[in-house]
């Protein structure tokens, strides 16, 4: 089996078909579970699964959430509720069918805030979060409604046609959720506060989602041990603007993990 080589794993939630894959990797050690960004999927990971499997030597399993990649369509529209939703239904349902108990989770932008919330009511081995988000701030808002443009042009839907079987459901789940009004009071900073397991947290020193105050709030709040990497110049995606440092400092934190 090629170290690069990805292993589908049919898995089903709430009876709707959830696309997942593996990298593999040491069986008696904690994989790693990959949660995409807000329009991401089990391909716009890219190369950064089978580098982080060669890194860590460990299984990495990625999955689509409902409404992205091949995974089946979302059971119902999407409110602000749909991070607390992923996080104490689906990844509960989910993980299970994975053969990945006590995971790593490694969990970007959205991803990353259901990561955090997963954590800290369920068991985890520890998390490496990347820009990931507890609160609404406005450059975030702001950067969503230029991408809004975007997508209403017409050329970031025909690029998100390559990934995702419906490119309107993915977008819009996302934007929506972000751009409603009521959603400027979301937080999970009470939830932060619950979690004990070790976390590393990455930002982008150029990120224009989100502000170097984001993971100023979850070291703050968090119960367990903290490690924190910023990489200058790269933007919201740094495992893949300058996966290097990325996959250095993952590999070094989940070398202490069982």
């Amino acid at each position: 089996m090629s170290a690069t080589a990805a292993i589908p794993r049919p898995a089903t939630v709430e009876g709707r078909r959830v696309e997942a894959v593996e990298w593999p990797g040491d069986a008696a050690r904690r994989p790693l579970v990959l949660l995409h960004e807000g329009l991401g999927s089990v391909g716009l990971w890219r190369d950064f699964p089978p580098a982080l499997s060669a890194a860590t030597g460990r299984r990495v399993l990625a999955f689509s959430r409902f409404g992205h990649g091949r995974s089946g369509p979302p059971p119902r529209p999407r409110t602000p509720a749909f991070f607390h939703e992923e996080a104490l239904d689906v990844l509960p349902a989910l993980l299970p069918q994975l053969d990945a108990t006590d995971p790593i989770l490694v969990g970007h932008s959205d991803g990353g805030s259901i990561a955090l919330i997963h954590a800290a009511y369920h068991q985890v081995t520890g998390l490496a979060l990347i820009a990931p988000h507890v609160f609404v701030e406005d450059v975030t808002v702001e950067e969503i409604r230029r991408t809004r443009e975007q997508y209403e042009a017409g050329v970031l839907r025909a690029r998100m046609a390559r990934h995702h079987d419906d490119p309107d459901a993915a977008f819009f789940g996302w934007c929506d959720v972000w751009l409603d009004p009521a959603f400027r009071e979301w937080s999970i900073e009470a939830d932060a506060r619950g979690l004990t397991a070790p976390a590393l947290l990455v930002q982008g020193g150029g990120d224009p989602y989100g502000s170097l105050g984001q993971i100023d709030r979850i070291a703050a709040g968090v119960r367990g041990p903290v490690e924190r990497l910023v990489v200058d110049g790269a933007g919201h995606s740094p495992h893949l603007e300058a996966p290097e440092p990325v996959l250095g400092a993952i590999a070094k934190f989940v070398a202490r993990l069982p």
